[in-house]
């Protein structure tokens, strides 16, 4: 059985929009791999994110990953000391030449900052009004509905489920677990078929002893099941950016190793074709090894 592997991107800034995504997009094509691009689609207030300077694990994070030179002085001051761009009005032309390459595209967010600072404390309400920001967007740009998301800084929860379920997306990606499922959370079992992040991301594992970035590829191949499908999730300000060579690197080894490049939205038709064999699985919030504060994952 080949070992298959799924990239996702997530789009977080309008700096990442502008420079990341176009030059994934061609690193991508060099090696035929396809992708799902995540789109943060309104205004870009990365700046206001100093306030999880009390989360746990921030500082070690910020320390060794080097935030300033990946997403640059004028993003960090976006919505704060500088105006808010809007991502989608000022990014339109990028996120419709990926479409138009062949890569898929969906729902990232409205608002990053909003939605994964404060997603857990808004009302379904509150939640519906974002989401739906993010869908008029999406619509505006690629002239039809979305049909996945996957949510600011894996944050998810019962409420955010149901505006997902009342979209009627074909699946998302929320989470951090093994493999896809139903999500159960406070006793409800949601519709929306949820394909989780297996592999650690690059900031999760920058600048830390363990691995030096010789040792990364090999790392990440270690990892990587024959038996299920991988999902790794990529950064358009890291992997498009600040680690490009390193990402190209990666790309290149999978493709000597023989790793099966394959869309999420295949794999989720894939699976959704006997939806009664999809395990129901409760979802948690928890801490995940190199980041800071918890995430929604897939329980043991």
């Amino acid at each position: 059985m080949p070992i298959r592997l799924a990239l996702k991107v997530d789009v977080d800034t309008d700096r990442g929009t502008r420079i990341g995504v176009p030059n994934l997009v061609a690193d991508l094509e060099e090696y035929k791999a396809p992708a799902c691009f995540l789109f943060s689609l309104g205004p870009d207030q990365t700046g206001r994110a100093i306030t999880r300077v009390l989360r746990p694990g921030f500082f070690q994070k910020v320390s060794r990953t080097s935030v300033v030179q990946i997403y640059g002085v004028r993003t960090l001051l976006n919505g704060t000391l500088l105006p808010a761009p809007h991502i989608g009005r000022r990014n339109t032309a990028v996120m419709r030449a990926v479409r138009d390459a062949g890569f898929e595209v969906g729902i990232h967010c409205y608002n990053h900052y909003r939605w994964q600072d404060y997603v857990q404390t808004m009302s379904i309400d509150e939640i519906r009004i974002e989401f739906i920001a993010a869908g008029a967007e999406f619509l505006r740009i690629f002239g039809r509905e979305a049909r996945t998301a996957g949510a600011a800084g894996w944050q998810s929860n019962a409420r955010s489920r149901e505006v997902y379920d009342e979209a009627g997306l074909l699946y998302s990606s929320d989470t951090r677990g093994t493999a896809p499922f139903f999500p159960k959370i406070e006793g409800k079992i949601f519709r929306t078929l949820e394909i989780p992040s297996t592999l650690p991301t690059f900031d999760e594992l920058m600048g830390r002893p363990a691995y030096p970035d010789d040792k990364i590829v090999a790392h990440y191949l270690s990892l990587l099941r024959a038996d299920r499908p991988n999902v790794f999730t990529l950064h358009a300000e890291i992997e498009g950016m600040g680690r490009r060579a390193l990402f190209r690197d990666l790309l290149a080894a999978c493709a000597k190793a023989g790793v099966q490049f394959i869309r999420l939205d295949d794999l989720a038709r894939e699976f959704l074709t006997n939806p009664m064999a999809i395990p129901v699985t409760e979802q948690v919030l928890a801490g995940i090894d190199g980041r800071s504060g918890v995430v929604a994952t897939q329980a043991a």
